[in-house]
């Protein structure tokens, strides 16, 4: 069992184990008195969203509305959406090979805020980002 703030995640390896972690889970929220929003759990699935990530059997990966909202992305025309994009880049860290080098450029916009400047490296950067995250790799 995972909890972070208001989430919580019962994982099982086997599926009759499930039901008896469920019930260990149930014991300690009522112990503490704690209510669940019946509206809001999921019970006995193999995968999903969780905490931004995508969780399957295999583990955690990208979750793809975070990569597609990048891929779908133009190329930033404020300094707004730099940090939109930077922001981005850190939430798939993880899940990208050389993030920090990826993102580099962009980072270095966000250092001096006062004058924007997208240069030919922003922009080059920023397709070869877009053109990485077309890889299912992620």
């Amino acid at each position: 069992m995972e909890v972070y703030v208001d989430d919580i995640l019962v994982k099982s390896k086997k599926r009759q184990q499930h039901t008896e972690d469920l019930k260990e889970c149930f014991d300690q929220l009522r112990k503490y008195g704690v209510k669940l929003n019946p509206q809001k759990c999921t019970f006995g699935v193999e995968g999903g969203k969780f905490l931004g990530y995508l969780v399957t059997q295999r583990g955690i990966e990208a979750n793809p509305d975070k990569i597609t909202a990048i891929r779908k992305m133009k190329e930033p025309q404020t300094i707004k959406e730099v940090q939109q994009l930077a922001g981005r880049i850190a939430a798939l860290n993880r899940f990208i090979s050389r993030a920090a080098d990826r993102g580099l450029p962009f980072f270095k916009i966000l250092q001096n805020t006062k004058n924007f400047l997208w240069t030919d490296e922003c922009g080059r950067a920023f397709m070869e980002l877009k053109s990485y995250l077309k890889n299912p790799r992620c």
